[in-house]
């Protein structure tokens, strides 16, 4: 697996989920705020401890993990 340097993966923490390093803010938690349309300064507020590049690991290791999940598509109709 790769790893990126503002991602950790410890068991320890936050029961092994994809978080900030050096904090317990899960990745995911991140990528929801962005795709409910909050913008950098607001996760920022929201989140004290992180920094603007911690924003951008969560959403490149978001890119990565949907990169690797393929998943089958339903058959269209009339093929």
């Amino acid at each position: 697996m790769e790893y990126f340097d503002g991602i950790q993966i410890d068991p320890f923490v936050c029961h092994g989920a994809a978080c900030i390093k050096g904090t317990r803010t899960r990745v995911s938690v991140v990528l929801d705020a962005l795709s409910e349309g909050h913008a950098t300064d607001w996760i920022l507020a929201q989140y004290p401890t992180l920094e603007a590049d911690d924003i951008h690991a969560a959403i490149a290791y978001g890119a990565w993990l949907a990169r690797d999940l393929i998943r089958p598509l339903p058959p269209l109709d009339g093929y």
